[in-house]
């Protein structure tokens, strides 16, 4: 069976989803468990958006020198970036505002 994609970048879009997925996911938890979250909001930053990204980016220059089956590439970095910014917006535009409503 021929590996043809379904449309030109459908990885790029597995990317997005799969970082947005994670950082979503970590923003979730982070908000459902901590209601008064302002004391450790800096813990949820780096939780759910630096060390993702950095995650990324750490995975993309592994597979361009450390393996000769894999490239890195700088295009699936930035979806991946684009997931955790999209999933971080999400969450604070979104869930934060109905956990904090939920909460009072």
């Amino acid at each position: 069976m021929d590996d043809i994609p379904l449309f030109p970048g459908v990885d790029k879009v597995v990317h997005f989803c799969m970082y947005g997925g994670m950082s979503g996911m970590l923003w979730l938890e982070f908000l459902r468990n901590h209601r008064k979250y302002e004391t450790v909001l800096g813990h949820a930053w780096i939780g759910a958006v630096l060390c993702p990204i950095a995650m990324s980016g750490i995975i993309e220059i592994l597979q361009e020198y450390c393996t000769t089956y894999r490239g890195g590439d700088w295009f699936d970095f930035l979806a991946n970036t684009c997931g955790v910014i999209a999933a971080t917006a999400f969450a604070w535009f979104v869930l934060r505002p109905w956990i904090v409503k939920e909460q009072k």
